[in-house]
């Protein structure tokens, strides 16, 4: 089985206004609320691929039962603690430029994560476990290596796609792949990187620190994909650029589908950019449509 985890998931309320005005009266004229979170977008993509997941983590109150039951509704698995704090509400105000309000995450008890913890404990080699994302703030543990370090023990495959010191904390227990963007990677190594030769070397050290392998998005530049033997350069199609939040995300789970469908590194990789750009070039997840007009244009490239 494929695990998906968001620690701090939400309902993204995305309301679309011709003008606003800060101090007056506004009016939405569309609105769409969607279950939010990195993880959750990862088994919606999946779902898209016809590729079962179950989605897990923690969710608590009514905006709980909005993300789970849209996700029951979409046939894609939960297994969720649930906590007694509502879970956040996230405002995405698109009048020209976009502007996010996010809701504070939901307050963790130790039973909580213990509960957690435990579903971790109940996978076997053969599962994966994609983690991603923010972690509350009540979580003072350090979350992300106490799952690897689970993980190592069970023999199921990690895969992460967090930012800087959560994805640089599991390096070590050898995730199958992580999947920074240019942005995080600059963070990470603290430059400005401008070629795809340095982005090649700056994912070289991160598997000389333990990752298995690598892939960079790079926007509507494409991406890159590194591992031990092999380097690759993915370069898109050109289109609009409607919304670029769960890009990455629809990225990892072009990825996680491609492996699990058989395929071949690079058929993989070549699935996996095009589920991203997909996504980019709608105003919600990528479609099954969309994804099978735009794998034709994708080109692979060693580099």
């Amino acid at each position: 089985m494929i695990y998906t985890v968001t620690f701090n998931p939400s309902i993204d309320y995305v309301m679309f206004t011709n003008q606003f005005e800060v101090g007056e009266l506004n009016r939405a004229h569309e609105t769409n609320k969607f279950a939010g979170g990195k993880g959750i977008n990862v088994s919606r993509v999946l779902q898209t691929l016809d590729i079962k997941s179950t989605a897990t983590g923690f969710i608590g109150g009514f905006p709980g039962d909005f993300i789970k039951d849209a996700l029951n509704q979409a046939n894609i698995l939960t297994d969720f603690v649930e906590v007694k704090d509502d879970t956040r509400i996230n405002v995405k105000l698109k009048s020209g430029l976009e502007t996010e309000i996010n809701g504070p995450g939901p307050n963790i008890e130790p039973h909580n994560y213990e509960e957690f913890l435990t579903k971790m404990k109940n996978t076997q080699s053969e599962d994966t476990v994609i983690i991603a994302g923010s972690v509350p703030s009540s979580l003072q543990n350090p979350v992300y290596q106490e799952v690897a370090e689970i993980l190592k023990q069970t023999g199921a495959n990690l895969i992460v796609d967090a930012e800087k010191d959560l994805m640089k904390s599991v390096l070590a227990y050898n995730p199958k792949f992580v999947k920074p963007n240019k942005h995080e990677l600059e963070e990470i190594f603290d430059k400005q990187i401008e070629t795809d030769q340095e982005v090649i070397e700056c994912a070289e050290q991160l598997l000389n620190e333990g990752a298995q392998a690598v892939i960079v998005s790079l926007g509507g530049e494409g991406a890159i994909y590194v591992d031990q033997q092999t380097r690759l350069k993915a370069i898109v199609p050109s289109g609009q650029v409607v919304n670029t939040v769960g890009s990455g995300d629809s990225t990892v789970a072009g990825m996680v589908a491609g492996l699990e469908a058989g395929k071949d590194i690079e058929s993989a990789f070549k699935l996996a950019v095009s589920c991203g750009t997909a996504t980019a070039f709608n105003a919600d997840l990528a479609n099954k449509e969309d994804i099978e007009k735009i794998i034709s244009k994708v080109i692979i490239k060693h580099v």
